[in-house]
């Protein structure tokens, strides 16, 4: 069966994504883009847990793209191979776990443009997490 998109590609794009959404929460913390668009708009820029929250969210999101670079051979793994190929699958679930989440978002955001972005993120990291 041929391949809707190749794994080499879907790396790259994930990858690309991944490095825009690293930009978008550090603009989220340095109060460039309003917090209420994010987290289902339940947070306020003057809140603590906005910080705390996008600091989490960057230090996955550094996480999830140190990730996808071991499994497209962009960073060597050595013995680490299997948690790699865990921590895909880890990733794939985190992304359509946060699909149906800005799906379900009063933020309008979230629901028109953020979802379908995950969406698509959800396809590459499977792709990625289906390579042998």
């Amino acid at each position: 069966m041929k391949k809707l998109i190749g794994v080499n590609l879907a790396g790259k794009i994930l990858l690309f994504f991944m490095i825009l959404l690293a930009i978008f929460h550090v603009l989220i913390l340095l109060k460039v883009l309003p917090s209420e668009i994010v987290w289902g708009g339940q947070m306020r820029e003057s809140s603590t847990n906005m910080v705390t929250l996008e600091i989490i969210a960057l230090f996955i999101t550094l996480i999830f793209t140190l990730i996808i670079a071991a499994k497209r051979g962009y960073i060597r793994v050595g013995k680490f191979e299997k948690l790699i190929n865990v921590g895909m699958w880890i990733i794939f679930a985190y992304f359509i776990l946060n699909t149906i989440g800005n799906l379900t978002s009063a933020v309008f955001i979230e629901k028109l443009i953020f979802s379908p972005i995950t969406l698509l993120m959800s396809f590459f990291a499977f792709i990625l997490a289906t390579e042998k």
